[in-house]
């Protein structure tokens, strides 16, 4: 009996060193990313030069560089915006895709390793129905989290902390983004080519009106399942 309260003891202060590691690892990144000349990087002009110097590694540099920004809450959108303006519509959605998802299961991963034992020991009854609940549908919560553009970095984390399965998350997370990634990238691509060639006529063209209506109607996804969710 005294051996088991010793364990429990110790496994409950390893899980709040590993939680408090957790907290001070998510202050420190958004300290760094705010807070430091890190910031001054996150931009078309800086981003283009170091890939530029990059020379013939610099999508795998991109793909590095966006991981690492989601794992530091560096927001998705900045970052698809920066890619897709620097690799075009096709490439651009490549890998701004790739590299969500890598920092997707990285991030996922940090919250599962370092959380979830506090978690699941803070958990009370309520909160536990919860948590099982989301075991039994990590798929589809993860799928309607992502499609009403739920914080990025945020939902990586906290997923991270529930008992959902890896892999329903993965492929919740890879449906429920890439609609939306392309969509923002077609977009974003679309209309860099036409400032690109100065081609001032190639804003009435097909391409272009195809594109913002794509991404006009992507703003109003989160809204039609949340309507369809109710109904």
């Amino acid at each position: 009996m005294e051996n088991e309260k010793k364990i429990k003891t110790k496994q409950h202060s390893r899980a709040v060193i590993k939680a408090a590691i957790l907290v001070l690892f998510i202050v420190a990144a958004i300290y760094v990313v705010r807070y430091t000349p890190v910031k001054d990087f996150l931009t078309l002009r800086e981003m283009r030069r170091f890939l530029d110097a990059s020379g013939f590694w610099a999508p795998l540099v991109f793909i590095l560089i966006y991981t690492l920004g989601i794992c530091l809450f560096v927001p998705g959108t900045l970052l698809a915006v920066l890619g897709a303006a620097i690799f075009g519509a096709y490439w651009g959605f490549v890998y701004v895709f790739t590299g969500a998802m890598l920092g997707a299961t990285i991030t996922f991963f940090i919250g599962r390793y370092l959380g979830r034992d506090f978690a699941a020991s803070v958990i009370g009854d309520k909160l536990k129905k919860y948590d099982e609940a989301i075991e039994r549908n990590g798929f589809a919560t993860t799928l309607y989290l992502r499609l009403i553009y739920f914080p990025f970095t945020a939902m990586d984390f906290g997923m991270g902390l529930t008992r959902v399965r890896f892999w329903d998350y993965f492929w919740g997370t890879l449906l429920g983004i890439i609609v939306g990634t392309f969509v923002f990238t077609f977009f974003i691509g679309t209309i860099k080519e036409v400032w690109a060639g100065g081609d001032w006529g190639q804003l009435f063209s097909g391409k272009v009106f195809l594109s913002m209506g794509l991404f006009i109607f992507s703003l109003f996804i989160p809204k039609i399942i949340k309507k369809f969710k109710r109904d």
